[in-house]
Formats: C-alpha cells, sequence, structure tokens
C-alpha cells in the first residue's frame, strides 16, 4: 500500500500527519493559500534591501560580526558562505526517516510568511523530499541554541547541490541528484540562508522520533508485562478500576483500563483465584498502571510540546507587519529549551518502561518466585536458558539509567560569549534512539521468557488478547526446549517491539495513545 498524499497546512501539522511522514514517504504538496503569506514576507525582505537600513541577518553578519554592513553585491555571497562555514557537522549521518521530518517541519515553518524567504527556497525544498533525496546530516554539532546551526547548513547544501545526499539508502553528490530529478541548485538572496539554518527542526525531528518510539515502547511493555503477569500466575486484583479512580492520575487510570482487558477471560488466572497462599505480588506485577501510567502521562506532555514546536516558527529575525510597514524583530525562538525538556521526559519514560521489564524478566527466571522451573528451561544445569539473556536486560537497564540523565541542564557558551546559554536539546534529543533500542531489547527479552512461562502451562490458556500475541511470537520463534544460539530470537522479538506489532496484535486497545 502506497503512503498517502500529505497537503502540508503551516501550522497545522497533527501527530497523526508526522507519525506518517516518519513512518515512510508520500508525495508532499503545500496548501496553495500558504504561497501569497510567503511571497509577501519575500517582498519585504527586498523592500529592507532596497531602502538600505542596516537589518540583522539581512545585510549585517552574524551573531558577534551583527554590527558589520554587507553591500548589497555581496548578500548572495553572504549567505552561501554562511552555509558553507556553518557545514561542520559530525558523526553518523541522520536517518531518512528523521531527515523526512526535518524537510516537513523547516518547509512549515518558513511557509508561515514570517521568514522572507521566496516561494522558491521552499518549492526546492518540497522537490527534494518527494523525489526522495535526504540531505547527509550527520548527527553531532549543535547545541540547541541560535537554531541547530550546522546540522541545517547541511540541509541547505543540498539545496545548492554541494556535497553529499542519499537516495535510495545510497550516498551519491547533491549535484548529481539534482540533476537527475531535474532540480535546480538554488542561489541564495539575502536573509534565506540564516532562515534555513536557525530553526530547531533538527532537535525536534530527533525528538519526535524519540516520541514515536517511545509510544511503542509503552504499548509492547504493557502487553509484555500482561503476559509476564500470566505466567507468573499474577493477581489482577490491582488492576480493579476504583484503586485507581481514587488516585486520579489520568495515565494510570488509562493503564489500567487496558491492563484489564489485557488479561480479560484468561483461564491461567481463573486456575489460581482460589486456594493461591500469595497475598501480593511484587511490584513489577502489581503497580504496572502506576509506573506505566506515569510514562504514559510524560510521553503525552512531549507529545503536545513537540507539536506545537513542530509548527512553530523558531528562526531569527522575523518579519511581522506593523501597519503598512513590514518590521525586522530579532528575538530567540531558534532556543530549544522546550525540546530539550521534552527530550529529556521521554528519556525517563524510556529508561523507567525498561527498568520494571528487566524486573519482571527476573522474576520469572526466579523459580522461589515464579513457580516456574528455574531459568525458563527443561533440565536447568545441563542448559542455561534465559541467565544470561537476563544478564543481556540487566546491562541495557543500567546502561539507559546513565543515559537518561537529562541533557537540559547542561550548557555551554558560544560564538565569543555571544550565545551564552544553550539547551543542549540536539543531543537530548539524538540520544533517545539508543536508549528506545536498549529498552526494545530488554522487552523483547521479557516477552520471550513470558511466553516461556504461558508454555509451561500448557493447556491451560491465557486471555484472547495475549493467545494472539503469543501466537504471533511463536510463529517467529519457537520454544526454547534446550539451549541454542539464542541472540537471533532476541533479535526477531526486539524487531516486533520496534514495529509495533505486539500492540497491533490487541487491535483497538491503545489508540487513546494516540491523538
Amino acid at each position: 500500500m502506497k503512503p498517502n498524499a500529505l497537503t502540508l497546512k503551516p501550522g497545522a501539522m497533527t501527530l497523526t500527519e508526522l507519525r506518517a511522514v516518519w513512518t515512510a514517504a508520500g508525495p508532499l504538496s503545500l496548501a496553495a493559500e500558504a504561497y501569497p503569506v510567503i511571497e509577501a514576507s519575500a517582498a519585504a525582505v527586498r523592500a529592507i534591501v532596497a531602502k538600505g537600513d542596516a537589518a540583522y541577518g539581512i545585510n549585517t553578519g552574524f551573531g558577534l560580526l551583527a554590527k558589520t554592513r554587507i553591500p548589497d553585491d555581496k548578500l548572495e555571497q553572504l549567505q552561501r558562505n554562511l552555509i558553507l562555514s556553518h557545514s561542520v557537522g559530525t558523526g553518523e549521518l541522520l536517518s531518512d526517516a528523521v531527515c523526512r521530518l526535518i524537510l516537513l517541519m523547516k518547509i512549515g515553518s518558513l511557509a508561515r510568511g514570517y521568514s522572507g524567504v521566496r516561494p522558491l527556497i521552499i518549492d526546492t525544498l518540497i522537490a527534494l523530499y518527494n523525489a526522495g533525496i535526504m540531505p547527509a546530516i550527520p548527527a553531532k554539532g549543535s547545541v540547541g541554541a541560535s537554531g541547530d546551526l550546522a546540522p541545517l547548513s547541511h540541509m541547505t547544501l543540498a539545496m545548492l547541490g554541494v556535497g553529499e545526499v542519499r537516495v535510495n539508502g545510497e550516498l551519491m553528490q547533491a549535484a548529481d541528484a539534482l540533476k537527475a530529478a531535474n532540480i535546480a541548485p538554488v542561489v541564495l538572496a539575502a536573509k534565506e540562508g540564516l532562515a534555513l539554518i536557525n530553526g530547531t527542526q533538527v532537535s525536534t525531528a530527533l525528538a519526535l522520533h524519540g516520541l514515536f518510539m517511545a509510544e511503542r515502547l509503552l504499548e509492547a511493555g504493557m502487553v509484555s508485562g500482561a503476559l509476564s503477569l500470566d505466567a507468573a500466575k499474577g493477581s489482577d486484583s490491582p488492576f480493579d478500576a476504583r484503586v485507581h479512580e481514587v488516585r486520579g492520575q489520568p495515565g494510570q487510570i488509562a493503564a489500567a483500563s487496558i491492563y484489564r482487558q489485557l488479561v480479560s477471560n484468561s483461564a491461567i488466572r481463573a486456575s489460581h483465584l482460589v486456594g493461591d497462599e500469595r497475598v501480593q505480588d511484587p511490584y513489577c506485577l502489581r503497580c504496572q498502571p502506576q509506573v506505566m501510567g506515569a510514562c504514559w502521562d510524560i510521553i503525552g506532555n512531549a507529545a503536545r510540546t513537540l507539536l506545537i514546536e513542530a509548527n512553530a516558527v523558531t528562526d531569527n529575525p522575523l518579519l511581522f507587519k506593523d501597519g503598512e510597514l513590514s518590521v525586522v524583530v530579532s528575538g530567540g525562538n531558534f532556543h530549544a529549551e522546550p525540546v530539550a525538556f521534552a527530550a529529556d521526559t521521554l528519556a525517563l519514560a524510556i529508561a523507567e518502561i525498561g527498568a520494571i521489564s528487566e524486573r519482571r524478566i527476573a522474576l520469572l527466571i526466579d523459580a522461589t518466585l515464579s513457580g516456574l522451573p528455574p531459568f525458563l528451561v527443561r533440565e536447568p544445569g545441563v542448559n542455561s536458558g534465559f541467565m544470561i539473556a537476563h544478564v543481556t536486560a540487566a546491562a541495557l537497564a543500567s546502561e539507559n539509567k546513565s543515559l537518561a540523565h537529562p541533557g537540559s541542564v547542561d550548557s555551554i557558551p558560544t560564538s565569543a560569549n555571544q550565545e551564552d546559554h544553550v539547551s543542549m536539546a540536539t543531543y537530548a534529543a539524538r540520544r533517545l534512539e539508543d536508549m528506545a533500542h536498549n529498552t526494545a531489547v530488554i522487552i523483547g527479552i521479557e516477552l520471550l521468557a513470558a511466553a516461556q512461562g504461558i508454555d509451561f502451562h500448557r493447556p491451560l490458556k491465557t486471555s484472547p488478547h495475549l493467545e494472539h500475541v503469543h501466537a504471533q511470537l511463536r510463529q517467529k520463534v519457537p520454544f526454547f526446549d534446550a539451549d541454542r544460539f539464542f541472540a537471533p530470537d532476541i533479535e526477531a522479538a526486539k524487531g516486533m517491539v520496534m514495529r509495533g506489532e505486539l500492540s497491533a496484535s490487541c487491535k483497538g486497545l491503545f489508540t487513546a495513545l494516540h491523538p
């Protein structure tokens, strides 16, 4: 099935649209009503240049060089030099999914008509997007203030036909890619280079990437946690709606409702309703709604912040109408503190989803707690079973604790102390991918362990929802009857988590998580 076409309405993008662009590339166009506003903003810049008054970013230098007046005949050179000198990123290249989000948000921001760029600039960005020409953007080199200057400069290089781009996963020269797609390289006019590289689009794209992975992790962690509950013959009484209503936390109430539905009509649960000597389950089973509900809430808060930022105008300076005149106002919307805070809270959620999952793995392999065979394997001793798989989960959970340290509390002055407080949002958002992959492995291991526990309870069945999940897993990974090369099984389970297949197996339960 081909991805749906998207008509971008500046300032009105939705999370559903952003998720769709993150997942796959469909044809992109700009709403027709945006073009008169864009042209009016570009005309205002031309009028300022013609008048001759100094205006920051239009006919002056940048940063600490803002007092340097640039002659009109060097304005195009000024903008080109800006891009070349600021293209100083390093590290691995950002993925196509992240690049698509960057392009989309930069188009949307410029198209709101406060940045003074010509329609040609926006149309060229759209042409790159639709041709699948992804700028080669190194991941490192931004401090998340004065905009994501270095990575957005690398984005802009592609428009100039300089450097490399990626097409269908292959690197090639930008000039060759533009020629093959019949896209003319642009010559930047006054202010256009600065408008392109000022802004928070890279930080925000990385944070959205983390958000969408966190949503899948939350769903998968709830499914695997419910499966672990039945594997350990735990109680569903702690999911009673009355318990959560008297506390009132919305995420907790929603999570408890999902857990009740996930485990409903389990024959395993019915088998120990009477005569079970245990009074209470360990917290990793009993407190799942409290933990995952809190994660739900902060993921939702981050989503709201990032949606606002995705639609925002974050370059500098900005052009506003004051009666019949256009005025240039310098501000600081490029400072990505909201994105940094959102990314840091996503890091907390991702770490905690993995941390409580690791505790359930530890419970399941401990025969004294779970009532299952030691390390979830027949003939323990001859077989090590899940012993070292749990060690991997523990290692990754511990690594996430370090990675979860907030990036937003750090700052370092740049540009000769003109830019003296920065957000570090780009790092804060970039590290979410490593954390998400760590947590996906942990949940994958839990899924394997919990499914193993369910198999040991046969012929009893778990709930219909969880039986479907179990069957989906068993199509990829067979029962662990004796020690075997285990890493491929873990990778298969991790893949199910990252692709959102666990929640897809429980249709309709998680719609509230995707506003």
